[in-house]
């Protein structure tokens, strides 16, 4: 009956209260019961027997119940040990030297302790348990911080980092990191399928020299022991163990130690115990430093402190820390230098005043230098600017008469003209460009350059010179894209082909470039005479020429002077290389930069002028508003030439016309305003709207060319090119045509 009512599975608690409660159910049963027949007699004795029972499973249960309370205090007890266990090992990893982190049989991250990938933050970020071993190796091989080997791919290194750790139970690789900085990482797999990972910053390995795998052979150690005796230092080498393990016999001078206490073991407490025994001895240190220094147990930064003996000795002390954990000790006599040293401080407080002297005078001659190198500048500008003038005018002239010339003679003559001015041209723009490198105001605007255009431009101008001098001009073009200002950088490479080709007599001038790394090194080679080394430098100067017998025709020697100015001001080294008899090159090496936007298609050619147009001149030069209407007369093109805005908004209001093209001066120096350059062309527009207009200037400023690009007005420089002038005549005929 007990078996049906008491269940199992119910708390032993539960099972002694249900039979405590049978029990009082028959003793009440056999107490009321009245069956004369001995009925219950026996139902009591039953109950007897069932309390018995009842007592006897109850006792069961209590025992059962104090060996499961027994069991869970014990369980309690063996989780607080597990806990306990568990953080003695998280602090026992921490203290560790080397960065540590366990795996479990699954390749998932288990622990690992703060110094494990320390040196790639951006990998440790990604840290956390359950992370797995291939998403580890995957994030250090896109670390920023790790350095590949050259031609290896993230991918590759993972791919090899992830077979290692799976065919090799143990694994040692060296990894490099940026900085210069190397860590050995080493895999261990355990017995039951762990990997425990190890990793030691071995920066100071690396970086020392190779040391030798087998012990010294006795000649080098005699020429060990030989360079040590003979150096100027006093030097002791201690072991990990802080046992003497060499020294020379310097140390024992300079410190007053017999040279008895030296032996190989001697315990380095004892010696310096016996050093600071002597009391005429002075430390700029606590003794007590010392000594915590060699018995510090993390690694020793060096430490360096003074020692000295009354006024007649002082020393230089250097502990430095050996990769195996021993130490060396240099000990250096510094007597003479601090005596020199107290000399120098007297000298210097003597000779400050005439210091401070001298200085003022040298500000005086510096200011007086710029003040005249200043006027130097606005001077060449100034002339250069008058000379342009009358340059132009003549320019046009030249050219008005050549197309009337039918004489081969008078061509001839004319040409050579043309020549002689075309070569004042180019020393003017070199002297101006001269003297704004110079004076420090030269603008530069650095931007995408493509180099097959820059080529392929140079191979257009220079081809004709060289074929008639009978010289192979070879270009060698790239599609790459350069990042310098497009104007200098242009100007850098003419000047130099222009230079080879006119030094060289016979053979061929090659203009190529070779990439280095970010950077492209450009390079003119020529066959000509070569430069003698002790000349390389004065070639560079203003007006200097190897030969001097050259006409002026041919330049005054200005070209690399503006080469080497406009390099500097740009930041693109130049070099040079030259073997007399051999040739010469020249290198400017300029940084890459960003594939420039494809420019537009070239428009097509113009078609001539156009009879009937009227121009409109606003020149204050009488000489060029005698010569540009002879010029584009000839072309069909009507001039009205006036010197300023007002007597030209006076003119064309008594005529009532609106010309077809202004070209308008804009005076050098001088601010946009309304009377000249685009202020008079705002001017003009104003009253008969918008006009085709070029502006033309002796200035070469780069904001005079943007703001005329700004307003869509072409812009001129002088002396004027009648090939540009007749080019926008026909383009304003050509408008009209369509």
């Amino acid at each position: 009956m007990s078996d049906s009512l008491i269940d199992p599975a119910d708390p032993p608690e539960r099972q002694a209260e249900k039979l405590r409660e049978i029990a009082e159910v028959l003793m009440r049963r056999v107490e009321q019961a009245t069956d004369d027949g001995g009925a219950a007699y026996a139902q009591f004795r039953r109950a007897v027997l069932l309390e018995d029972q009842v007592r006897a499973r109850t006792r069961d249960l209590e025992h059962a119940l104090d060996l499961l309370n027994e069991s869970n205090a014990r369980l309690a007890e063996a989780n607080r040990a597990t806990e306990t266990a568990r953080a003695d090992l998280a602090n026992a990893i921490e203290t560790l030297q080397e960065g540590f982190a366990l795996f479990d049989q699954s390749d998932h991250l288990v622990l690992f302790n703060s110094r494990f990938v320390m040196q790639m933050p951006d990998v440790r970020d990604r840290l956390c348990p359950g992370l797995r071993f291939h998403d580890y190796v995957e994030a250090v091989s896109r670390s920023r911080y790790l350095t590949l080997p050259e031609g290896e791919t993230p991918e590759i290194w993972a791919s090899r980092r992830r077979a290692r750790h799976r065919d090799n139970p143990h694994t040692v690789i060296n990894i490099s990191l940026l900085g210069h900085r190397w860590v050995q990482v080493s895999d261990h797999r355990t017995e039951d399928g762990k990997t425990v990972i190890l990793q030691t910053d071995i920066t100071d390995i690396m970086r020392s020299e190779r040391r030798e795998r087998s012990r010294m052979l006795d000649d080098q150690a005699r020429l060990v022991r030989a360079t040590l005796d003979h150096i100027n230092q006093g030097v002791c080498i201690f072991d990990s163990a802080h046992r003497l393990v060499g020294w020379n016999r310097k140390v024992g001078a300079m410190l007053s130690i017999p040279v008895a206490q030296f032996r190989l073991g001697a315990d380095f407490d004892r010696l310096f115990g016996q050093l600071a025994a002597d009391r005429a001895l002075r430390f700029d240190i606590a003794p007590t430093e010392l000594l915590d220094w060699v018995h510090h147990t993390d690694r020793r930064p060096p430490l360096r402190f003074g020692l000295g003996r009354g006024e007649t000795l002082m020393l230089d002390v250097l502990a430095e820390e050996m990769p195996d954990r021993g130490f060396v000790i240099s000990v250096s006599d510094i007597t003479a230098e601090r005596r020199a040293a107290g000399a120098l401080a007297e000298a210097k407080a003597h000779f400050e005043q005439r210091a401070l002297a001298r200085t003022l005078a040298l500000e005086d001659a510096l200011s007086v230098a710029e003040r005249a190198n200043a006027s130097k500048s606005r001077f060449v500008a100034a002339a250069s600017h008058d000379l342009l003038q009358p340059l132009s005018a003549a320019r046009l002239y030249v050219s008005s008469i050549a197309e009337d010339a039918t004489l081969p003679a008078h061509r001839e003559v004319l040409g050579r003209a043309e020549t002689a001015l075309e070569s004042v041209e180019q020393i003017l723009e070199a002297l101006l460009d001269i003297s704004t490198l110079d004076s420090g105001q030269a603008a530069v605007a650095p931007g995408p350059v493509p180099l097959r255009e820059l080529y392929t431009r140079l191979q257009t101008d220079f081809a004709p010179h060289a074929a008639l001098k009978g010289l192979e001009l070879r270009v060698l073009p790239r599609d790459l894209t350069l990042r310098t200002d497009p104007g200098y950088i242009r100007r850098i490479l003419q000047n130099l082909v222009s230079n080879a080709i006119r030094y060289t007599g016979c053979g061929r001038v090659l203009v190529g470039a070779r990439r280095q790394g970010q950077s492209l090194r450009l390079e003119v080679w020529d066959t000509g005479p070569g430069i003698a080394e002790e000349d390389q430098e004065a070639i560079f100067r203003e007006f200097h020429r190897l030969n001097a017998r050259a006409s002026a025709s041919e330049g005054m020697g200005l070209g690399l002077a503006i080469v080497e100015r406009a390099c500097a001001r740009l930041g693109h080294p130049l070099g040079l290389w030259s073997r007399p008899g051999h040739g010469s090159g020249f290198f400017v090496t300029v940084p890459l930069g960003e594939t420039a936007a494809p420019k537009p298609a070239p428009k097509a050619p113009a078609a001539e002028p156009s009879p009937g147009l009227v121009a409109l001149l606003i020149e204050a030069d009488p000489e060029i508003r005698r010569a540009l209407p002879m010029l584009v007369g000839k072309w069909g093109v009507d001039v009205i030439d006036v010197a300023d805005i007002d007597e030209a908004l006076t003119l064309l209001a008594e005529i009532d016309l609106k010309p077809d093209a202004a070209l308008i001066e804009h005076r050098h120096g001088a601010q946009t305003g309304p009377g000249h350059g685009l202020g008079a062309l705002s001017l003009i527009e104003t009253r008969y709207g918008p006009i085709p207009a070029c502006i033309v200037s002796a200035e070469r400023s780069p904001d005079l060319a943007a703001a005329c690009r700004a307003r869509g007005a072409e812009l001129l420089t002088k002396p004027l090119s009648p090939a540009a002038l007749r080019a926008f005549f026909a383009e304003i005929a050509q408008r009209e045509r369509t």
